[in-house]
């Protein structure tokens, strides 16, 4: 009887961490350079209002001129809503300044840290 409880015991623990591991593994931030913070102004492109993660994306024009996008990674709905962003706060063609950890991989992108709206309001 005993060694049975251990058994179940063993197999529900075994099956807790079987289900928690993909949630765990879905909130890693190992992408993004935490050391290093990157400030860049660019029009909107997209605003994605959706979990798991709200986007917004922008052209932004480097110092040769070219145009290139890039994807910001912000959180999840009800933080963003916390933090006073909602559907309507950010929309094509708008002019923001978004402050982002940069992705590790070069792509041009991150997650964001600030992002300053074209009325001056920053969000944090």
């Amino acid at each position: 009887m005993a060694k049975d409880l251990k058994r179940t015991g063993l197999l529900a623990v075994v099956l807790a961490l079987g289900a928690a591991s993909p949630v765990l593994s879905h909130h890693s931030h190992a992408m993004f350079d935490h050391t290093n913070e990157v400030t860049v102004t660019g029009t909107v492109t997209e605003f994605v209002f959706r979990n798991p993660h709200v986007f917004l994306y922008l052209d932004v024009k480097n110092p040769n001129g070219e145009v290139i996008n890039y994807s910001v990674e912000m959180s999840n709905i009800p933080n963003m809503i916390r933090r006073g962003i909602t559907p309507a706060t950010f929309k094509p063609g708008d002019t923001v300044t978004v402050k982002v950890h940069p992705l590790k991989d070069g792509r041009r992108g991150g997650n964001y840290v600030t992002v300053t709206a074209a009325d001056g309001k920053t969000y944090e």
